[in-house]
């Protein structure tokens, strides 16, 4: 493999479990920089390692698992990815709001690994991009929202996946020399819908 290897910080407090990771992350061709088992302790390691990818368990001593997510993902460090129990429903939607970008419910097998992984680094470079166009939390929250709408209008439209919906919003946002966020905007009003006939 000519490209770098995905280095992952796994922060588990189960030894077993975080074994387990470590081995189907390293089968896959990812490098696993450091293992920790609280919060804190994933936090201090990212913010000194830069991960490209740190997986969270939900429940962990000295900081839980989404405090920590809230920590990671607001510093921008690396897309991260939560770790919850079967039952913990509620919990997997406040693990989106810390910022999480993708979850996985234990237990797990490979097979649902990489493409959580996947999903999480692919919406970190969504929101690295859009990050890049706003200065303040506000708009950045703002502009957030009306892309994922937008998105969501896209895939309903257009039967595009949410990656390809991102992608096109991004391209023509550059083409057109206009904010992702304006376009968004565009993209949502009813009668610039691309397609006239529906009368949405």
């Amino acid at each position: 493999m000519s490209s770098e290897p995905i280095r992952v910080l796994i922060a588990e407090d189960e030894a077993l479990i975080r074994l387990d990771l470590k081995e189907m992350l390293e089968e896959e061709g990812y490098t696993v920089v450091a293992e920790v088992g609280d919060g804190q302790q994933a936090v201090d390691q990212a913010t000194e390692l830069r991960p490209d990818l740190v997986i969270l368990d939900i429940q962990m001593p000295v900081l839980d698992g989404l405090s920590a997510a809230e920590q990671i993902a607001s510093a921008r460090i690396a897309p991260v990815i939560v770790l919850t129990a079967f039952s913990q429903r509620e919990l997997v939607e406040r693990a989106r709001d810390a910022g999480a970008m993708a979850y996985l419910v234990k237990p797990f097998s490979k097979n649902d690994l990489v493409p959580a992984i996947e999903v999480a680094r692919g919406r970190f470079a969504e929101m690295t991009a859009l990050d890049g166009e706003v200065r303040t939390l506000e708009e950045r929250l703002e502009t957030r929202k009306v892309v994922e709408q937008a998105k969501g209008k896209l895939m309903a439209d257009q039967g595009m996946t949410e990656a390809e919906a991102f992608r096109w919003i991004q391209r023509t946002a550059m083409n057109e020399r206009t904010s992702m966020k304006a376009l968004a905007q565009r993209i949502l009003q009813p009668q610039a819908a691309a397609d006239p006939t529906t009368g949405g």
